[in-house]
């Protein structure tokens, strides 16, 4: 049974304007211009109950006047110390972290908890070059140019940020950054254990398990016991949203509760996909030694060039192939999930084409069965869409101040499937429907098969009759994944639909294709969408398009290790293809959940290099699908008995 809430309150490279955003002041001005409720004012503690404290009101923390006097706020910068040395001069590294908390708490003696950002844009970020992508597969392309780094403040104002809107509800807020950014010591390490780690040293001092200094190479310490109720909740959305997440698989102790918005848990799953090089959407040419560059901020840190960028990612990341290794094992967080302890709330839009759904979709599927505070929150929205806020704020008086509001028994999954508010690529957030898990329960898989004519439109069926023999199709790079799937024909891609629905279809998991194919050189381009028909091309969240119900890539040369598993792990090498022999490959397309409207009809798009998102060879590499080997197997609410009611059957 599903429930309908009544409507609610409600990027990655945006640097401080993320900052802001993450933790609740740019998302409750969102709230106000998608016609949400006005800013609450707020309330004096002492004449509401006689003494100092949170003001709680249907489960929810509530401003405090003696909390909003921003002239009582308290500031504090600190460095804590950690137990690794990202740049090997022989030192502990330090992590900076600016707090600001109540001061009318402190002078009653009341201890606060704390609501947490881990970040690496909080530093100037840079403006480094992408990969040049027009070149032929197998090769790394055209080196990069260096761009010189941005100046750096070297004692920059605290920032006060999200505490507007923490502070006054009796948070104190610390907004750490990490390693060889901004004020920090050591190096950027982008994933590794040094950046996967940081931020728990900050808890544990917050804790009083860790020393804290008041400067980066000082010896005065400092304490946070004395106001520090040692409950810590992290935040953040993309990098930052993988932050709380990194840091809950450290398993450290005082780390109650996280919303990890967007994050990105699997740097593979960010700059690959299935053995393909394929670049987030929006940032076509970056890699992880690019992002090294955005967010190497502060000192000037020659080591760490060497270290990092030109030494471990330029020997590992692998733009040549996009296979599977060491170091992007290293940074699969999914890797070290048995450690989490931290109630944990995912939100992702599936129109986030940047940070792509599975990134949190793998995360719960693996968290669920371990961690039962778990729940995702999935809307349509692109990157950055976060849970409705009066969740947010229950989430935090729950877990940090003991609230008994009942947010811990809602149903794990809240799901929007409606597309009304995001329509022009929005953050809003409609009114979500509660479910037990995601996938929907009574999901079932429904395998469908290819029929003749995709260079125009080809039927998919339950079954067909006869061999429908191969068809074939031309890479060309140049012609836009929309303008495809709008043409009547096209020898660039091959499209086979459903007949017209005449009820809707509620799609709601993991699409997967099985794909017979064959082509003339040794490398090529995979990628595969699915549509819905007439073609509706508005954009729609980030890097998305209203008629893409969602898509996937390959790498046809990691066939072997393609067998259909949502974890593609393998380390085994690609092989080149023979030219003409045909090889079977299996991989999934990105989680979603949608109905399929009555008068639209589902189609399979299958064609080779992706303007936006992978590499650009020359034109000309051509794909032979056998439509015989060839399947897509759809998650359908209802299973087949659904599917053929809403066609007619």
């Amino acid at each position: 049974m599903s429930q309908v809430l009544p409507t609610m309150l409600p990027r990655r490279h945006a640097a401080l304007v993320a900052v802001l955003a993450l933790t609740g002041t740019a998302t409750l001005s969102a709230q106000g211009r998608a016609g949400g409720p006005a800013p609450i004012a707020p309330v004096s503690a002492m004449a509401t109950m006689g003494k100092i404290g949170p003001i709680i009101n249907d489960g929810m923390v509530m401003p405090v006047t003696e909390f909003a006097d921003t002239a009582q706020f308290v500031k504090q910068r600190v460095w804590v110390e950690t137990n690794f040395d990202s740049d090997h001069d022989g030192k502990m590294d330090r992590v900076h972290a600016d707090i600001v908390r109540p001061g009318a708490a402190e002078k009653a003696g009341l201890k606060v908890p704390i609501i947490m950002l881990a970040s690496p844009y909080i530093g100037p970020t840079n403006n480094p070059a992408n990969w040049n992508v027009e070149h032929e597969l197998g090769v790394a392309g055209p080196k990069r140019t260096d761009v010189p780094k941005r100046a750096f403040m070297e004692n920059p104002p605290i920032r006060v940020g999200y505490a507007t809107q923490w502070v006054p509800r009796g948070f104190a807020t610390v907004a750490a950054e990490q390693a060889g950014t901004g004020l920090s010591m050591g190096c950027p390490s982008s994933g590794d254990t040094s950046e996967r780690t940081s931020a728990s040293f900050v808890i544990d001092w917050l804790n009083g398990r860790a020393k804290g200094y008041t400067t980066v190479d000082g010896n005065e310490q400092v304490s946070a016991t004395s106001w520090s109720s040692g409950k810590v909740g992290m935040y953040g959305t993309s990098y930052e949203g993988a932050m709380p997440m990194a840091t809950a698989t450290t398993g450290v102790k005082g780390l109650e509760a996280i919303i990890p918005i967007s994050p990105n848990t699997s740097d593979y799953r960010y700059y690959r996909s299935y053995g393909l090089v394929r670049s987030p959407g929006g940032y076509l040419g970056e890699d992880i030694d690019v992002l090294y560059d955005f967010i190497h901020s502060g000192r000037v840190r020659a080591t760490c060039d060497s270290i990092w960028r030109d030494g471990i990612f330029k020997s590992f990341q692998d733009r040549e192939h996009g296979d599977y290794n060491d170091l992007w094992e290293l940074r699969d967080q999914t890797k070290y999930i048995k450690n989490v302890k931290a109630a944990v709330l995912f939100a992702h839009g599936f129109n986030d084409w940047n940070v792509m759904p599975d990134n949190s979709t793998r995360m719960w599927d693996a968290l669920k069965k371990i961690n039962k505070s778990s729940k995702i929150y999935m809307s349509q929205g692109g990157h950055g869409a976060p849970p409705p806020a009066d969740i947010q704020n229950k989430w935090w008086a729950h877990y940090l101040y003991g609230v008994d509001n009942g947010v811990e028994n809602l149903p794990r999954a809240m799901i929007v499937q409606s597309t009304a508010t995001v329509a022009g690529g929005g953050r809003g957030a409609a009114a979500p429907t509660f479910y037990a898990d995601f996938p929907i329960p009574g999901t079932k898989p429904v395998k469908l098969k290819l029929a003749k004519g995709g260079n125009g439109v080809g039927a998919l069926a339950f079954m067909t009759t006869g061999k429908q023999g191969i068809e074939k199709l031309v890479d060309d790079w140049h012609v836009k994944p929309g303008d495809m799937a709008l043409a009547a024909s096209s020898p660039n891609r091959l499209l086979y639909a459903l007949p017209i629905f005449k009820d809707s279809v509620h799609l709601s998991g993991t699409t997967v294709v099985t794909l017979k194919l064959a082509a003339n050189k040794a490398a090529a381009n995979l990628s595969v969408y699915l549509v819905t028909l007439p073609f509706e091309p508005a954009n729609i969240g980030s890097a998305g398009q209203v008629g893409v119900v969602t898509r996937g890539w390959a790498d046809p040369q990691n066939y072997k290790a393609l067998k259909g598993a949502a974890d593609f792990t393998s380390k085994k090498p690609g092989e080149p293809l023979q030219p003409g022999k045909f090889v079977t490959l299996t991989f999934p397309l990105q989680p979603d959940d949608q109905i399929i409207k009555p008068g639209q009809q589902l189609g399979l798009m299958i064609f080779s290099s992706d303007l936006g998102f992978t590499i650009h060879p020359a034109p000309g590499t051509e794909l032979t699908v056998d439509l015989d080997g060839t399947s897509v197997t759809l998650p359908v609410l209802g299973g087949s008995a659904a599917l053929k009611k809403a066609l007619g059957n």
